[in-house]
């Protein structure tokens, strides 16, 4: 296995703490996610009106990504690897519909600041599951001790 691949997809010893952290970004992306399938306006109108190619496509596309990562981090399987789509996700999302609030009229820097700060700690959250791993608390450290 090759030393990327042990990082992606190997153990990670960080303290159960860290479930904390999946929870919280699991749940999110997870039920996002759905809501992407099940709310029109949060799925394929919002797509829509953020100019995306293909919107059905897409919202349907970036929900799937949601439903799937959220859960295997939610659950502590290959953590780190599926953070990364999720980090692409919250990047996207910030560019796409953070980023234009600074040159909206009457909104600017704190409006973005404040509108914002859930996509912020998701990124950040992010960025620190694909460094620590999923900690000690993960399925399959569990799969791993019953072998």
């Amino acid at each position: 296995m090759s030393s990327l691949s042990r990082f992606f997809v190997g153990p990670s010893s960080g303290p159960w703490s860290i479930f904390f952290i999946r929870l919280a970004v699991g749940l999110i992306f997870f039920t996002q996610g759905i809501l992407k399938f099940t709310d029109p306006n949060m799925g394929v109108l919002r797509f829509t009106r953020m100019g995306f190619p293909y919107p059905d496509f897409t919202a349907h596309f970036v929900g799937a990504f949601e439903v799937v990562c959220g859960f295997l981090v939610v659950v502590g399987l290959c953590t780190r690897l599926a953070a990364v789509p999720l980090l692409v996700v919250i990047l996207t999302a910030i560019v796409t519909t953070k980023i234009p609030e600074l040159g909206r009229p009457g909104q600017g820097f704190w409006f973005l600041a404040s509108d914002a700060r859930t996509d912020f700690a998701m990124l950040c959250s992010l960025i620190f599951l694909i460094l620590a791993g999923g900690g000690s608390a993960r399925s399959e450290r569990l799969a791993h001790r019953s072998r």
